[in-house]
């Protein structure tokens, strides 16, 4: 009885969570939506919905008595001209936000679809929980945000081919959805072939019919037009930006972008499209027959989005529900895949690769790439994998008490033992650095709020008697050799050590790696925080206290932006000094791990050096080192009541020598992964 009794409350307690959870989801749907509608009704009449207006606007392309195509501003195929004329009737205002409501409820509906359209078995907290996350990313996604931002037509296919394949009955109105998209969006058309190749040959036929009575249709209602776009320009193939513009993320558009042209890019355009229906659609009818549904849905496609002529940011929304595919064998991969997908889909590719000549091929084509990578490449596990339900467990240690009693450690942080993968390790970094990045320019603030900060800064030293900059900075412009030095190390070892600290305990400490990684996350949100609360000129930056700015050349006061020079960096992002921080980071880091006694030495040197250079070159107050040695504590101790300490045995001892009382050692994080061993076997 008292098992049963505690088997209810918990089902109970499950239960209330995962009920508070999705209510709070729904809220975030809802909060998504209105932010949605009002940063595209806030725009003005000329700049939103762009494509909407360009077409059924008072001078727009459907009011226009000659061809669509006349100008290169309508890019919707005949069928859809035909469609959009009845609304050139309608006021501008209230359709713009009759449009953009529309769009909203189509996304919503194609989450809903999405989220039921799971491959099974699902949990029931994933059925509650799967349509209001399905909605959120695709409110995120790039794909919408830019058809709702332009006025596109993107998301109805998509939501017809979802009806077809998850909601209407019988294979003639299957068919018939396929069609009427394939007429708004022609590569859709691959659609009936994996409706064929599966078996579902009448639906297959439906839509090919009902596709070509579409075209027919626009080709009797405009056959002008109608030739202009099949023929002229090859299924709109020369319509709208140019084929090789970023915005093209289909393979003809990176063979434009890699320099080909001609009848020799044609020919690889061809071979390689070609290829890729073979391998994608082979993958897609193997998913269809596994169950798997949606994927096959979603391979195809991305299929459609990479063998298209143009595909537009806005025409890749297929590309986000290949999130749903399984990859990896061990439960610490598994979100690898969805998290790839996710940040691909909803960050440029700006943030998520640095601005380095080596990457831009990868960082100008990130969608296409995914899209290939979904269609041809991503091991999607089949639901008669052993690991479909039940991945290799990751290694977690074993919990052990605190040093601190009074310390609460949260119990859902559980210290991982295994390496972490390395492609999500390196986009999370590159991702986080982005986002501090603009976070700290955004922690924005006026010339005389920055220097007020200053002049309180400077009273407070030169009460606490520790204003030496000015010293400092005199005593090390006189020595040529050593102002050349602190330059170069203020500019130079910033960011070196900490990123090869990381590498080097990514490769040989995995344990100690993850808890190394969260402490410096940690201390540069909390930096963060600082930088915006608290914006504060440098000295360097300070007019009438004679500092000399070593690194970035004589200021010019005069000038009432002189402060910013550049529009990449914040000059008042000084409170806390992460210069200093990072360095004591790696001091305090080498020192706890580093095996030999030279090289807790030299780790102690770098922090030294750096207050030295930072203080030297007038770029920050001693004060903002000390900012920087609390954000670095800070976030070490929250690491620490995060993951816990550890236990470490002491080296084993014969029996007769074996103390009574075992002697237990404890230290902010975890050792090595045979440390974490041996605390499991303790």
């Amino acid at each position: 009885m008292a098992n049963v009794e505690h088997s209810v409350r918990g089902s109970t307690a499950t239960g209330a969570r995962t009920g508070a959870a999705r209510a709070l989801l729904w809220l975030v749907v809802a909060a998504l939506a209105v932010r949605q509608m009002a940063v595209v009704l806030r725009q003005p009449p000329g700049e939103r919905l762009a494509d909407l207006e360009t077409w059924i606007g008072e001078n727009g392309v459907l009011h226009v008595t000659g061809s669509l195509y006349d100008s290169d501003r309508f890019t919707g195929t005949p069928f859809a001209g035909l469609v959009l004329k009845p609304l050139t009737r309608t006021a501008e205002q209230s359709l713009g936000v009759a449009w953009t409501f529309g769009s909203l409820l189509l996304v919503a509906a194609l989450g809903i679809i999405a989220a039921r359209a799971l491959p099974g078995p699902v949990t029931r907290r994933t059925s509650l929980l799967a349509a209001p996350v399905a909605i959120s990313l695709l409110m995120l996604s790039l794909p919408v945000r830019n058809a709702l931002h332009l006025g596109q037509t993107s998301i109805l296919p998509v939501l017809l081919v979802l009806l077809a394949c998850f909601t209407v009955r019988g294979e003639r109105a299957s068919g018939l959805l396929i069609g009427l998209a394939a007429a708004l969006q022609p590569t859709v058309l691959l659609f009936a072939v994996l409706l064929w190749l599966t078996g579902r040959r009448r639906a297959a036929v439906t839509g090919g019919a009902a596709f070509a009575a579409c075209t027919a249709l626009a080709w009797a209602a405009m056959p002008h037009d109608s030739w202009t776009y099949w023929v002229h320009h090859v299924a709109g193939a020369g319509l709208g930006d140019n084929a090789d513009s970023l915005a093209n993320q289909s393979l003809h558009g990176a063979l434009l972008r890699f320099g080909l042209e001609g009848p020799l890019e044609i020919a690889l355009f061809v071979v390689l499209a070609a290829t890729v229906c073979y391998l994608g659609l082979r993958r897609a009818v193997r998913y269809a027959h596994d169950g798997q549904l949606l994927l096959a849905v979603a391979v195809t496609g991305c299929v459609a989005v990479a063998v298209s002529p143009t595909a537009w940011q806005h025409q890749l929304l297929w590309v986000l529900l290949a999130v749903v595919g399984r990859v990896g064998k061990r439960a610490s991969d598994r979100l690898v895949w969805p998290t790839v997908v996710v940040l691909v889909l909803t960050l440029p590719g700006k943030m998520l690769l640095p601005n380095l000549a080596v990457v831009f091929p990868v960082r100008d084509n990130v969608l296409l790439i995914a899209a290939l990578g979904a269609a041809c490449a991503a091991p999607f596990l089949p639901r008669t994998s052993p690991y479909w339900q039940q991945p290799i467990p990751t290694d977690y240690a074993a919990p052990v008490a605190a040093r601190w009693s009074r310390i609460p450690l949260l119990p859902f942080w559980r210290r991982v033992l295994s390496r972490p993968n390395l492609l999500l390790e390196l986009l999370l970094i590159r991702v986080v650095y982005s986002a501090y990045a603009h976070v700290r320019l955004a922690a924005t603030a006026g010339r005389a709020t920055a220097e007020h900060h200053g002049r309180q800064i400077h009273s407070l030293e030169q009460w606490l008697h520790i204003d030496i900059e000015h010293w400092a900075n005199h005593a090390v412009v006189e020595v040529t050799w050593l102002r050349d030095f602190f330059d170069y190390y203020y500019s130079t070892f910033h960011f070196i050590v900490p990123l090869t600290i990381l590498g080097v305990l990514y490769i040989r400490r995995p344990a100690d790696y993850r808890w190394v990684r969260s402490s410096i996350g940690f201390a540069t949100i909390l930096a963060l925080v600082g930088f915006w609360l608290y914006p504060l000129a440098p000295p360097r930056l300070m007019p009438g206290l004679g500092f000399i700015d070593t690194v970035h050349g004589v200021q010019d006061f005069a000038k009432p932006d002189y402060g910013t020079l550049t529009s990449m960096t914040n000059q008042y992002a000084a409170m806390p000094s992460l210069h200093f921080g990072w360095s004591l980071w790696c001091g305090v880091v080498i020192v706890m791990l580093a095996p030999k006694m030279w090289m807790k030495a030299l780790g102690l040197l770098h922090p030294l050096f750096t207050v030295s250079a930072i203080v030297a070159t007038a770029n920050h107050w001693v004060l903002d080192a000390v900012g920087g040695a609390a954000v670095v504590a800070l976030g070490f101790g929250l690491t620490y009541v995060l993951s816990g300490p550890r236990r470490l045995q002491l080296p084993a001892v014969p029996a007769a020598a074996k103390p009574r009382d075992e002697i237990v050692v404890s230290v902010p994080g975890p050792r090595s992964t045979d440390d974490a061993v041996g605390s499991k076997q303790h």
